[in-house]
């Protein structure tokens, strides 16, 4: 009986831990429906769309250097030839997707 309940101890603290691992940021699913596109889906901007629209990789210094304002205002009022998003996501869901976009600097 001791047994059984230290291997469900054991298994629930498995589950907890590996949980958290599987989890994505909030920004990512965002990301990846409105961005990945012509971003890439890790942010280096190496599609054909990326290559034709002259897209920076998120890893370009210009853009490793940009704040999150310059992200946020880039995206929901667009910037060049990429369309803005105002009316489209929320400020809370362009901040989740900048949150994401920093990761994939990294």
């Amino acid at each position: 009986m001791t047994h059984g309940i230290k291997a469900a101890a054991v298994i629930l603290l498995a589950a907890f831990i590996a949980v958290p691992a599987f989890a994505q940021a909030p920004g990512a699913d965002l990301y990846k429906g409105k961005c990945a596109m012509c971003h890439g889906a890790d942010g280096l901007a190496a599609t054909p769309m990326a290559k034709s629209m002259k897209i920076l990789s998120f890893k370009a210094p210009a853009m490793l250097k940009a704040s999150d304002a310059q992200f946020f205002a880039s995206t929901k009022n667009g910037k060049g030839t990429m369309k803005g998003y105002d009316g489209k996501l929320t400020d809370a869901q362009i901040k989740d997707v900048i949150a994401y976009i920093r990761t994939l600097q990294k």
